[in-house]
């Protein structure tokens, strides 16, 4: 630099300065741009030394670039001195401007202090205004939005040994003050720009991640071998399915653009939809019946995942469908066997005590006149016949009553009071009292009308004859085959069970004793026919027992009454009449 006692500074030196300006604002990097301000310093200053101390995260600043001389760079650069050291320099020095200069004589207050220093050697100054070699001289840079102290601090040039070997005057003082000011705008954009490739940079990797993360969901969405959906949640679109894969299609016999047209309650059996509602609101699982294209239900098990976005905004169901009927077919196959014989099909003693506990209640309940009126009025409210076989479609144990195969194959069926022959829940004595159609029985020995459940007990003669002759696989084929003649011989509804050996049960509800007896009697007709076993025909008899149920009896009482009156009416014929042949 020129010094001041000249009375002009010549254009080749601005014109370096302005150079030297422009470069530190062309840098690409921050690394780049620091190292461009320290040999701006050097080559259009006029200093022989410069450092360029950047701040850093923490507050404390670290020697990020050097010029002028290679052996004190080698020393000094990556050192790191404390904020507090730096802030003790910049408030103990002789402001110029904005620049700090300690001289010589104070300078040795901060010998001891951690900011990174060279020790520079040279004469003693022989005049008033000579470089002093332990002078320091300090340009602070201060960020956008102020100078001075209103500013952030965000680095510190330090210069040593100007050229001319003398402090520098007004207008040195003055290219330096400006120079720091272009540095740290210079600096401060090139921090921007970094911190902008830094953002972009894990803008793009986050942006790969979640296009990885969307074609995983996809790909784990389309190829499940299970079905999945994702519908909307809320609004008058709830449950509206938005997208489904290709196994939710096949499932349901459904083209996907079909089934965007569809919500899940659409889908669902009637019987299911509280469930699914339950399920829809909640999240969780459920197992229910979804429609298929050609009419059909098929049994699904059913998890519902809610989706919500980070703002908790627009929601979502997850919808994940598992085919699970033919689990619910084996099943209904345990459940059956559990409740059915293993050889003729039909319901076992268990099983018939069950129903029969369902019609009766344990409250003792006389024949009276109003009693008989109420059971009239509730088999007329129901249906009924006069003589057997002329009945309603909800007669007796008919219709919606007590059936071995419900309609449509669930289990939950009812009688006429409105009781459920499914359950094998106990009842207590007057649980749903009010709702309760009293079971009643015929008066004794006369025929006044009343319809009540017969029960019939059933036990074949001549069974034992043929187990020893002929071997146990001839009498299975024979209790075979009168199981199927006692079911054809009564109507849908009624019960025929089988008790063990070659004992058997009906239930027929409405039945007055007239209708018993003829019903015994066309029985007993059927089964005496001649049953043919491989390549030989035999014959049974059969005896029947009329016993009858009402309210304060329980099972076993009803079915013993029943077989008393069996072995009396066994007894009352001749030996040689009980079989048919």
């Amino acid at each position: 630099m020129e010094t001041d006692s000249e009375p002009y500074v010549r254009l080749a030196t601005l014109r370096k300065l302005h150079e030297v300006m422009a470069d530190i604002h062309t840098a690409r990097s921050l690394a780049d741009t620091l190292q461009t301000v320290a040999d701006g310093v050097v080559n259009g200053l006029g200093y022989e030394l410069a450092a360029v101390n950047l701040v850093r995260p923490d507050g404390d600043l670290v020697v990020a670039a050097l010029a002028g001389d290679p052996t004190v760079e080698s020393i000094l650069a990556g050192r790191v001195g404390s904020r507090a050291a730096w802030n003790r320099r910049l408030n103990m020095g002789e402001a110029w401007g904005d620049l700090r200069f300690i001289s010589a004589a104070e300078g040795w207050l901060l010998e001891d202090d951690d900011v990174p220093k060279w020790r520079a050697d040279g004469p003693e100054p022989r005049f008033e205004d000579e470089w002093h070699p332990a002078d320091r001289l300090f340009a602070p840079l201060y960020g956008p939005g102020g100078s001075g102290s209103s500013g952030e601090l965000i680095g510190v040039i330090s210069v040593d040994r100007p050229r001319n070997g003398r402090r520098p005057g007004a207008w040195g003082r003055e290219a330096l003050q400006m120079y720091a000011f272009q540095a740290a705008t210079a600096i401060s954009n090139a921090r921007l720009r970094a911190n902008m490739q830094r953002a972009l940079v894990r803008l793009e990797r986050d942006q790969q991640a979640l296009r990885a993360s969307e074609e995983s969901f996809r790909q784990a969405f389309e190829y499940a071998p299970s079905g999945m959906a994702i519908a909307e949640m809320g609004g008058d679109q709830h449950g509206r399915i938005l997208r489904c894969n290709d196994a939710l299609c096949r499932l349901l016999g459904r083209p996907a653009a079909s089934m965007r047209r569809y919500s899940f309650s659409d889908l669902v059996h009637p019987e299911d939809i509280s469930t699914l509602l339950r399920t829809s609101a909640e999240g969780g699982r459920a197992e229910l019946r979804l429609g298929r294209r050609d009419g059909t239900y098929v049994w699904v098990s059913l998890r519902n995942s809610v989706v919500a976005d980070a703002a908790d905004g627009p929601r979502f169901l997850l919808t994940h469908g598992e085919d699970i009927e033919e689990r619910k077919r084996r099943e209904l196959q345990l459940a059956h066997r559990a409740s059915h014989d293993s050889l003729t099909g039909l319901p076992n003693s268990a099983e018939l005590r069950s129903r029969l506990s369902s019609r009766l209640c344990q409250r003792p309940h006389a024949v009276a006149a109003e009693a008989a009126e109420s059971a009239d009025a509730a088999h007329g409210q129901y249906g009924g016949f006069g003589e057997y076989g002329e009945h309603t479609a909800f007669g007796g144990f008919g219709g919606p009553g007590l059936t071995d195969t419900p309609p449509g194959g669930h289990p939950a069926v009812y009688d006429t009071g409105g009781h459920g022959f499914g359950s094998l829940a106990a009842r207590g004595p007057y649980d749903g009292f009010d709702h309760h159609v009293h079971t009643v029985a015929p008066a004794d020995g006369t025929d006044d009308g009343t319809k009540g459940l017969a029960v019939l007990f059933c036990d074949l003669d001549g069974f034992k004859t043929i187990n020893d002759r002929f071997g146990h696989n001839a009498g299975d084929a024979v209790l075979v085959e009168v199981a199927g003649r006692l079911t054809r011989g009564v109507r849908d509804g009624d019960t025929v069970a089988r008790l063990g050996g070659d004992e058997f049960v009906v239930l027929a509800d409405g039945l007055g004793r007239a209708d018993a007896q003829d019903l015994a009697v066309r029985l007993r007709n059927e089964i005496i026919q001649p049953i043919r076993v491989d390549s030989r025909v035999v014959r049974v008899g059969a005896s029947f027992g009329i016993g009858w149920a009402h309210c304060g009896m329980t099972a076993d009482e009803v079915l013993k009454s029943a077989d008393e009156r069996m072995y009396v009416e066994k007894r009352s014929r001749p030996k040689q009449h009980r079989r048919a042949g």
